[in-house]
């Protein structure tokens, strides 16, 4: 009588520990693991499971993810043939998910692969051992989703009480002792913003202030106008905790005051539109006092609006004591006559003989100046201009230009040679680097 000769078996074992707690130990949960599924295996020799020698663990990896390197190792084996039975202590040490095991079975199926626990005694070949594993897994998944349900308590529970619960902490304090600390060097940084968005209520304005006096993120990154909104609307600053929209006395201590904190509020709740309509509104013109007519009379600024559109002009005062018509050219549109005046100044600059000129004057009060200095120095103001506040743009038109005359037949602009002089001495110290 002959024997029944079996087909030899290669046989995986896989093990899991999620913390790394004790891995350092001569034996630890997984020597333990592997000796039960070597036992398991050691068993079955007599329907011919013989162990496969590589070894698959993960120690200190979660079981909810499928991103382990022992079990990609695994499934790859599992791909290329090398494996027949994955043999496991416990279900959950292949996966805590429902939905990551379902994919693994898959696999298994695809590949020929029988999937055993040795504690849970099942089969996934069989119907009722498919049944038995959706069942274990559900409890496994409702454990986690339990245990995640209490961490989260926990944590609505902590910042109830005011407590720090860990992350980037806000611009303008520190971490000490798990709790937030003010940092008087950052927290002075936070309070001069709230200051500075009551003033002009805007942070694109801001944000541009902001880059010129050197402020950065804690990650050395440039502050944007988003980082400013959120900077602004965050009440860690009143010294209260925030969980899920709802806020709690905190533990900390508070860099803004209320009052501060309900007018930036209230600034922010107005339209973006009005606000920006505002802040143009509330720009100084290029040109007030130095724009002249055909007749002599001297053009105001002045502005009107359509609907949330701001429009704004230089009018003659001929025109506004005698009326329209009283004068060849009574009103022009701000925009255009300001760039044409700019487009003029700028390309003035650029020549050879206002170059030499500024240098002269400049040299007067002081000798140091090079040629090549003044040059440099008037190079830079070109470049630097787009970049400049409104208010510091006037300055600038104030100190270069005497007077402008606009006629029937286009424009006529007036240098002051001595405001170019003292323009190149500032450009030379740096002082219109730091008002961009």
């Amino acid at each position: 009588m002959t024997e029944p000769v079996f087909r030899k078996l290669r046989c995986a074992v896989y093990t899991r520990k999620s913390s790394e707690d004790g891995l350092e130990q001569e034996f630890n949960s997984l020597h333990a693991q592997r000796e039960a599924c070597e036992a398991y295996i050691a068993s079955q020799r007599s329907e011919g499971w013989v162990l496969v020698r590589d070894r698959y663990d993960d120690g200190g990896i979660s079981g909810g993810t499928l991103e382990r390197p022992g079990l990609k190792r695994l499934l790859e084996d599992i791909e290329d043939g090398l494996v027949d039975v994955v043999v496991v202590y416990k279900i959950d040490r292949l996966s805590r998910s429902l939905t990551d095991f379902a994919r693994l079975v898959e696999v298994f199926d695809r590949n020929g692969v029988t999937f055993v626990s040795v504690t849970q005694a099942f089969n996934t070949t069989t119907s009722m051992g498919r049944l038995t594993l959706n069942i274990l897994l559900s409890f496994a998944q409702f454990e986690r989703e339990v245990t995640a349900e209490r961490i989260r308590d926990k944590f609505a529970a902590s910042r109830r009480k005011g407590m720090w619960m860990g992350g980037v902490p806000p611009c303008g304090y520190r971490v000490e002792n798990r709790k937030l600390v003010v940092d008087e060097e950052t927290a002075g940084h936070v309070r001069w913003i709230f200051a500075r968005f009551l003033e002009i209520g805007s942070c694109t304005l801001l944000a541009r202030e902001v880059a010129a006096r050197g402020l950065r993120t804690a990650r050395g990154n440039p502050i944007d106008k988003k980082y400013l909104y959120r900077l602004l609307g965050n009440r860690a600053y009143l010294g209260e905790a925030v969980h899920k929209g709802n806020s709690y006395p905190g533990e900390h201590e508070a860099i803004i005051d209320r009052e501060t904190w309900d007018r930036v509020q209230a600034i922010q709740q107005e339209s973006p539109r009005k606000r920006a309509g505002r802040t143009r509104a509330d720009t100084p013109a290029l040109l007030k006092g130095l724009l002249f007519g055909p007749d002599g009379a001297a053009f105001s600024p002045t502005h009107t609006r359509k609907g949330v559109k701001l429009y704004r002009y230089y009018v003659s005062q001929t025109v506004l004591k005698h009326g329209a018509g009283s004068c060849a050219v009574g009103r022009v549109p701000a925009g255009a006559i300001e760039a044409a005046v700019i487009d003029q100044l700028r390309a003035v600059l650029r020549q050879p003989e206002i170059i030499a000129g500024t240098w002269k004057a400049a040299r007067a009060q002081d000798g140091a100046i090079t040629e090549a200095d003044a040059r440099v120095a008037l190079q830079q103001l070109d470049l630097l201009w787009g970049e400049l506040f409104p208010a510091e743009q006037a300055r600038i038109v104030a100190l270069l230009v005497e007077r402008v005359d606009i006629g029937m037949d286009g424009l006529d602009v007036r240098l002051r040679v001595d405001g170019i002089g003292s323009l190149t001495r500032e450009m030379l110290a740096g002082a219109i680097a730091e008002a961009a």
